[in-house]
């Protein structure tokens, strides 16, 4: 898949900063030319925290389309817990302050890697 390699990690965790382990995190996105694969679902999947309350997605850097700039949606849910559904965006995108719906408060922490981008993001949730 064409694309910048994109790894994000992270931790789930409870409001006083426990970590939630075996949370379900559920991540889709539109490819880097800002197309969702709404036929064979590519770049969509979930998976789960490990016992540390750590997760691990490899990916590609989402491109833009028409009104939104390039962003992850996820949802995330402790075991038996309420279901947050949230988004996940990049620093330094122009498309940022075009976006109605963009939140500073969701802003990866984006370093440049030898081969593409690593991230790091935290999910507060309610358990």
């Amino acid at each position: 898949m064409g694309g910048t390699k994109l790894i994000v990690t992270g931790y789930v965790l409870t409001k006083d900063c426990q970590p939630i382990a075996n949370a379900w995190m559920d991540f889709w996105q539109a490819n880097d030319q800002g197309a969702y694969d709404n036929a064979g679902y590519r770049l969509r999947g979930h998976l789960f925290t490990d016992e540390t309350g750590r997760y691990t997605l490899e990916t590609i850097v989402p491109g833009e389309y028409p009104g939104r700039t390039e962003h992850l949606h996820v949802k995330v849910q402790a075991p038996n817990g309420p279901i947050l559904t949230t988004q996940i965006y990049f620093p330094g995108v122009a498309a940022n302050d075009r976006d109605s719906i963009f939140d500073p408060t969701l802003l990866a922490n984006v370093q440049d890697a030898a081969e593409g981008k690593v991230a790091t993001f935290n999910f507060v949730v309610q358990p």
